[in-house]
């Protein structure tokens, strides 16, 4: 009788760490055989981020051969812990403000409970095609996914790459300079647009530029504001840029669909745009893990029974539930 065997599937967990160094900071990896790299501070957290995305292309596995690696060291990068279920999701997370970033696979229930984090779709790993060399005459077909899943990975990926006390406003600016930019991570943003999502100020622009997620080109324009963007990992995103806008034009219509109907604030218009985004659009009903909404929206748990119950006035929800127990949101929209 001859025995089956299989080679043991790599286990899909990297860490990296941002230490101080005279001349600025170093990126130590312990998965690399050179072990660290001197990087500019403004470009710390893209090449940390784009480090671990490397790795993650450089073992790409079937879904069946993943295994929850936080269960594999004890489930002790979060605190509490339901029991490690549901389909293995890549997790972005951050720790020591920033200092350290890890990209693993976890189940979802892990990822839920694994404060500062995000999943990251496993579209994001895959790079752009490269366009034909001769143009065609059919009719282009998107690519990937659609608009609603876009912007909901889009908002995920910001959650683990803006720090936690990022506010909504700068978020939704955020989503729109992302998923517009092109291939140079330069964005040209119109005037009128803007001033539809109130964010013409200069305050959501300046608290980008702080945490150096952007930065802020001369305003040769009278109807545009330029911009240039720091995070290096999201030139990785697999859609066209004209899919990508697309994303953004329907996002900026949810928002201002929420908006409209009361004077609402920022916070209020991207927990619409994560409600929508995150729903059935057949059913329109949708489940998430509370926390997991805070962070995107960069808001706390306890201020997220306000928001529902405004957006249920205001006839955006339906209906919604909180199971306090396992911390997870169900809702249901309106027709």
């Amino acid at each position: 009788m001859r025995l089956r065997t299989t080679c043991p599937a790599t286990p899909r967990s990297w860490t990296v760490e941002l230490r101080s160094h005279p001349h600025g900071l170093v990126l130590v990896c312990q998965h690399c055989p050179h072990g660290s790299t001197q990087v500019a501070a403004l470009m710390a957290r893209s090449a940390a981020l784009a480090h671990l995305a490397r790795h993650a292309r450089g073992h790409l596995l079937p879904l069946h051969l993943r295994t929850c690696q936080c269960r594999e060291r004890g489930c002790h990068w979060h605190s509490r812990h339901r029991g490690c279920t549901g389909p293995i999701r890549l997790l972005l997370a951050r720790e020591r403000g920033g200092r350290v970033w890890r990209l693993t696979d976890t189940c979802t229930a892990c990822a839920a409970a694994t404060e500062q984090a995000a999943v990251v779709p496993d579209t994001a790993l895959a790079r752009a095609p490269r366009p034909p060399a001769a143009p065609r005459r059919h009719k282009r077909q998107p690519k990937g996914p659609g608009e609603r899943a876009r912007v909901r990975e889009m908002l995920n990926y910001l959650a683990a790459a803006l720090p936690e006390s990022t506010t909504a406003a700068a978020r939704l600016l955020a989503l729109q300079c992302a998923l517009r930019m092109d291939a140079t991570m330069h964005v040209q943003l119109a005037r009128g647009m803007l001033r539809g999502l109130r964010l013409d100020n200069p305050a959501p622009w300046r608290e980008l530029e702080q945490v150096r997620w952007l930065r802020n080109r001369p305003r040769n324009a009278i109807n545009k504001i330029r911009a240039e963007l720091l995070d290096a990992p999201l030139l990785d995103q697999a859609p066209a840029r004209r899919d990508r806008t697309q994303a953004a034009d329907w996002a900026l219509r949810v928002t201002s669909s929420a908006s409209a109907q009361r004077r609402a604030g920022p916070l209020l218009e991207l927990a619409a745009l994560y409600l929508v985004a995150h729903a059935d659009p057949g059913t329109g009903v949708g489940q998430a893990d509370l926390a997991q909404m805070a962070r995107t929206c960069g808001t706390r748990c306890a201020y997220l029974s306000d928001l529902l119950e405004q957006l249920a006035a205001m006839g955006s929800l339906a209906s919604w539930q909180v199971c306090h127990h396992g911390g997870d949101l169900t809702w249901r929209l309106t027709c």
